[in-house]
């Protein structure tokens, strides 16, 4: 990755965080966004970032803003920001259902038509989906139909953005910091009962994905397609 530059939306912790870690360390240069300034700002000094931009990736307009104040080409493009909606559905109106299932496809669309006008060939786009939701099952909610939406979605870039490559990564439980928050103090008996059933014995970390993140890039065969990393969570 030496000489390439990697844009991290959603990069100031998590799985973002470690792959730009990961991609700085195969000698690429890096581009940090996120939401908060704050927290931003540590992440980019932690990875030496060329530049940071702190805003709602959400936004359309500030996505695009973003992508037309870049001052130099980019080859690849990563997109973690976004969380996931559980809840039972009957409990949701009808702007918390749009909302949760067309967030993270909103946010892939707005970086894909305004990302590879700038990339240098054999340039890509990861986004972070789940495996989590694919099962139906109480207190997902509507996470298993927006969970669902996402593959398709993704291998439709792949042929519309062609040659740019495009990928989803989907795990499974990942021990970060957004799943601490979201599980509290149920987060230790979670990681002590994934220990026991997973097949691979761990729990999977940020530096897991990272990894694939990376292979994704500089792998140029590999294209519309999802990747599960879960460490066998959902066979369980």
């Amino acid at each position: 990755m030496v000489g390439q530059t990697v844009v991290v939306v959603g990069g100031s912790a998590g799985i973002g965080l470690e792959t730009a870690r990961r991609a700085r360390k195969a000698g690429a240069e890096v581009v940090l966004t996120a939401r908060s300034p704050g927290r931003l700002e540590r992440a980019a000094q932690e990875v030496d970032a060329r530049t940071t931009a702190a805003f709602d990736a959400t936004d359309p307009a500030s996505v695009a803003a973003f992508f037309e104040e870049l001052s130099s080409p980019v080859d690849h493009v990563m997109v973690t920001a976004g969380g996931p909606h559980y809840g039972p559905l009957l409990e949701m109106d009808a702007a918390a259902v749009r909302d949760a299932l067309s967030e993270h496809i909103v946010v892939a669309l707005e970086v894909a038509r305004h990302a590879p006008g700038l990339m240098r060939p054999g340039g890509t786009l990861v986004f972070v989906g789940g495996t989590g939701a694919r099962r139906v099952a109480p207190g997902l909610g509507i996470a298993t139909a927006a969970t669902a939406a996402f593959p398709p979605f993704v291998a439709a870039l792949a042929l519309e953005l062609a040659p740019v490559r495009v990928n989803l990564i989907a795990p499974g439980f990942v021990d970060t910091g957004l799943s601490a928050s979201l599980l509290g103090d149920q987060l230790e008996d979670r990681r002590a009962e994934l220990r026991h059933t997973l097949p691979i014995g761990r729990v999977v970390t940020p530096a897991d994905v990272a990894a694939l993140a990376v292979h994704l890039m500089t792998n140029t065969a590999l294209t519309g397609a999802t990747y599960d990393i879960d460490g066998g969570q959902q066979f369980t």
